[in-house]
C-alpha cells in the first residue's frame, strides 16, 4: 500500500543585506536569521533554519514568534540639511 505525506508551507518574507564579507538573511516573520558568502546561499541557510525551526519547535512557540503583518517598503527622507528647529 501507497502512502503519500503531505507537507505544508509557509510563504514568509526574507530580506537579505550586504554585511561586510557576506550576507544576512532575515525573516522578520519569525525573527529567525542566517547569514552566507553568497545572496544565494544566505537565502538557502535561512530555509534550512527556518525548516529546522518549525520542525523542532513547539506549536505554542511558533505561534508567540509569528507576526502575521510585516510591510517592507521604502521611504524617501531629506539628507544633509542639518537639524529643524522645534517649534
Amino acid at each position: 500500500m501507497y502512502t503519500r505525506t503531505v507537507v505544508q508551507s509557509h510563504r514568509l518574507t526574507a530580506i537579505i543585506e550586504r554585511e561586510e564579507e557576506g550576507f544576512v538573511s532575515l525573516c522578520p516573520e519569525l525573527d529567525i536569521a542566517s547569514q552566507g558568502s553568497s545572496v544565494e546561499e544566505a537565502r538557502a541557510n535561512l530555509i534550512e533554519a527556518l525548516s529546522l525551526f518549525f520542525e523542532t519547535a513547539d506549536p505554542s512557540e511558533v505561534a508567540r514568534r509569528f507576526r502575521s503583518e510585516i510591510f517592507v517598503t521604502q521611504v524617501e527622507v531629506p539628507v544633509g540639511q542639518g537639524p529643524r528647529p522645534f517649534r
